[in-house]
């Protein structure tokens, strides 16, 4: 008899193939048959009008600090993700001397968003090294799989001290070479690669750049030689489009001196031309020419920030009248009477210029809608009401409401650049940086938004099908960061599974809960349509509740 029968669902087995109906059936955590199973299991789920497809794979996450205190990782783990993987942009907590605590964390509240007293309340740090990380990973309770990159930030600063930081400073040819050595230590004890970010966007709280902006090339070649020896690991690099010349060039050169494959983050990004993502995708193709393997991280929807009463975006947090009253008990109150509103309204002014920096403003809902016409931003809908744009903000921000700026890939007002990254063949999907940015981004529902928004709520003409989709979030994502033993429903590999209701498919809109490390708030939001989703074949959430089974553990690419 076999431990497991997922029984008559529409199998998507992210191999690509066109779905079909069949049985799954799972023994040892592993899929044994994909067909018809003549004898009933020692456990039965009927998937009849299901999709059964593998658990996605999300390859850019910043659980780094919330793996050690949260086994749930619920934003990721209720959208169907059952491997996460982080330590990207160069930004994580290993290697770390106690000495460089502080400012490890300080890197890492400025560059994700993440306050400092949390990590401060969460991290117990049991480690020094990486593999003693992993190691102090893998001794906690967690529902889902966690894979790990080794990142440049603390790497850097662990080898050269607070030289690391200092960017006048060049390391020593034996101070690379120790970095190179610690980096191949870390793929060799189970990280799935190295991350490096040279973005003047991430900065740490005290406002120095991240410690890898300025680092040459002879640094980065030095650690890509030293991971290549390992014959195992992959590369993720974070740049500006301003500079892209002289970072696809490195990144190139990174990938030639190791062998290993490497992913860029690819958008639309504002400030720049609508069309510069084309030079990523065409340099994509030129180095898959060579046989060079490098591959662009892109997103499934605009990348953006929500406001709410409670975000640390709010226009109305320029108003000292607003931030005396807004988090009192009867704040919510205060806060519909006429008097009070006018008030804020008139001490905000300062705070409506932060609307002016985002093009587009949209009032989020419930299920949440990111896909909105230009006739619904709100410049639009408060010219129509003959009302002043700050005072239709406050409307729905005191009703409880979001507001939904997009800015990255929504530069042109439209989803076609989107696409058109989306079905590149040397792309990715990812950049959902759940866990990180804890008020103001909720991104964490990528895979759901992927699947629900490009092959059903999209004009029919812009659908994309569905198998496509499932290969592109489990197989291609799980082949990128070498781990082969997962992203496919086929005899062998690992049963993580989604039993998805794809006309209910969908997120809640994020709300801020309190219940981080030291009381700080996060952005939560769950997965609908989620029937079942399965770790090994354990079923760890159905129906949207969490069974209590938490099998997960540190996932590493085999050898």
């Amino acid at each position: 008899m076999h431990e497991l029968v997922i029984r008559g669902g529409t199998v998507v087995d992210g191999t690509g193939r066109t779905p079909r109906t069949a049985d799954v059936i799972v023994d040892s955590g592993r899929v044994t048959e994909i067909g018809r199973a003549g004898t009933r299991g020692r456990r039965e789920i009927d998937a009849d009008g299901l999709i059964v497809a593998p658990g996605w794979i999300d390859i850019h996450t910043h659980y780094d600090g919330q793996a050690m205190w949260d086994p749930l990782l619920e934003t990721s783990s209720s959208h169907g993700v059952t491997t996460a993987v982080m330590g990207n942009c160069g930004v994580g907590f290993a290697p770390v001397r106690a000495a460089d605590r502080a400012w490890t964390i300080a890197l890492m509240e400025g560059v994700e968003d993440i306050p400092r007293s949390v990590f401060e309340h969460g991290l117990e740090w049991d480690w020094e090294s990486f593999p003693q990380y992993l190691e102090a990973l893998d001794a906690r309770p967690r529902v889902i799989d966690v894979a790990a990159q080794v990142p440049h930030a603390p790497l850097r600063v662990f080898v050269m001290g607070e030289r690391g930081i200092d960017h006048t400073q060049v390391p020593t040819e034996s101070e690379t070479d120790e970095m190179g050595r610690l980096a191949a230590e870390a793929i060799e004890a189970g990280a799935v690669g190295f991350s490096t970010s040279r973005s003047r966007t991430h900065v740490a709280s005290d406002g120095r750049p991240i410690p890898s902006l300025s680092a040459a090339g002879p640094e980065l070649i030095g650690i890509a030689k030293a991971v290549g020896h390992t014959r195992r690991g992959v590369f993720e690099l974070v740049f500006e489009d301003g500079e892209i010349d002289e970072h696809l060039l490195l990144a190139r050169y990174m990938c030639q001196a190791s062998g290993r494959g490497l992913s860029l983050i690819t958008l639309q990004r504002p400030g720049y031309p609508a069309d510069a993502y084309r030079d990523i995708l065409h340099a994509l193709e030129d180095a898959q020419s060579e046989g060079i393997d490098m591959r662009g991280q892109v997103a499934p929807r605009p990348i953006g920030v929500l406001m709410s009463l409670g975000s640390r975006l709010n226009p109305l947090r320029a108003s000292e009248t607003f931030m005396g009253i807004a988090t009192t008990a009867l704040g919510h109150i205060e806060l519909a009477k006429p008097e009070v509103r006018d008030r804020i309204l008139e001490e905000a002014q300062v705070g409506s210029q932060m609307l002016d920096r985002f093009p587009f403003l949209f009032e989020l809902g419930d299920p949440p809608r990111y896909d909105q016409s230009r006739d619904e931003d709100l410049r639009t809908r408060a010219v129509m009401a003959n009302t002043r744009l700050l005072d239709l903000v406050y409307e729905i921000l005191v009703a409880g409401g979001t507001i939904y700026a997009p800015a990255a890939n929504f530069i042109e007002g439209n989803y076609s650049a989107i696409r058109e990254m989306l079905v590149h063949p040397l792309t990715v999907p990812g950049l959902s940086d759940a866990g990180a940015h804890s008020t103001v981004i909720g991104d964490f529902d990528f895979p759901t938004f992927l699947l629900s928004h490009w092959s059903r709520d999209v004009d029919r003409d812009q659908r994309l099908p569905i198998e496509w989709i499932v290969k592109r979030q489990s197989a291609d994502t799980a082949k990128l960061v070498g781990l082969t033993d997962r992203g496919t429903l086929l005899p062998g590999r690992r049963a993580d599974v989604n039993l998805i209701d794809i006309a209910a498919l969908g997120s809640t809109a994020p709300q801020l809960r309190a219940d981080l490390p030291g009381g700080a708030s996060r952005l939560v939001g769950h997965g609908t349509g989620y029937v079942a989703t399965l770790l090994a074949g354990h079923v760890i959430f159905e129906r949207g509740q969490h069974t209590g089974l938490s099998p997960g553990r540190v996932a590493r690419p085999e050898p």
